[in-house]
């Protein structure tokens, strides 16, 4: 069986933490099963967080992936992206989004950042929201009015770390993630006292200056310095000392149902 974890809009929407979460649920149900990920040079955190949480296929193509995973023997296949590739039929489609963002202006690239029409979501599963929103309810019924079957999921990230830290400090963040402002939102909503950002573009790839650069500033102004767990595993060993990152838990809201929907 084949599962994608994708989206039609641009930029962060939480495939990835999504990927992870719904191979733990399928591992812990006794199944044989692997995550994929296409190998793009500039996806290289991605891949190293996937690597470190789950069993990972990394191919050139999706079609030899699913080869791979088929001589491998597994059950299940988790492809972290994938929706818009037309060649593979996947058996469950899953789309993501942020639900503050939703689907933006409604246009497509580049008016605006949908990569796909919302009426595609007729093709799809199911949709998974993550975060607030306050129109929730109005957002339900707009995906129910294209698609009566698909199934709707609410997700909300945790901080499942968070004993660590000691929140009387001042913190430096940076981050070079689809959407850093979540990055910053959870730590504010955790009372942390942020005094210092840096944003970077997504996949960013730090160099040595610029690490060296964000330390020195943390040491000069006092700072404990957080990144995410996705930019961590970039950073080369010799500054991991100084530097900690936020583990981060997918906490969806009926879990249950999203068992029972995947091994329907």
């Amino acid at each position: 069986k084949t599962i994608c974890v994708g989206n039609i809009y641009l930029g962060g929407t939480g495939k990835t933490p999504l990927t992870i979460k719904i191979y733990e649920i399928l591992k812990q149900l006794d199944i044989k099963v692997a995550t994929v990920k296409k190998n793009y040079s500039n996806q290289k955190d991605e891949q190293l967080l996937l690597k470190k949480k789950t069993q990972l296929i990394i191919a050139d193509t999706r079609e030899a992936a699913i080869n791979k995973g088929i001589n491998q023997k597994y059950d299940y296949l988790v492809f972290d992206d994938g929706l818009q590739d037309t060649k593979i039929d996947f058996n469950i489609k899953l789309a993501c989004f942020k639900s503050k963002y939703w689907i933006g202006n409604g246009q497509l690239l580049p008016a605006g950042p949908m990569r796909e029409k919302i009426s595609s979501l007729k093709k799809f599963d199911a949709v998974f929201l993550n975060g607030k929103s306050d129109n929730f309810e109005q957002i339900k019924n707009q995906i129910k009015n294209i698609n009566s079957n698909i199934k709707i999921f609410k997700t909300s990230y945790k901080i499942s770390d968070i004993q660590k830290y000691d929140l009387v400090s001042k913190y430096l963040i940076f981050s070079g993630i689809g959407n850093s402002s979540d990055f910053k939102n959870i730590l504010l909503e955790n009372k942390f006292n942020i005094v210092r950002e840096m944003v970077f573009a997504d996949h960013y790839d730090y160099s040595l200056n610029e690490l060296e650069k964000i330390i020195n500033i943390g040491k000069n102004e006092n700072l404990k310095i957080i990144t995410t767990e996705k930019d961590f595993m970039k950073i080369p060993e010799e500054f991991k000392k100084e530097i900690n990152f936020l583990t981060i838990d997918l906490i969806i809201q009926d879990e249950k149902k999203l068992v029972k929907f995947l091994t329907k």
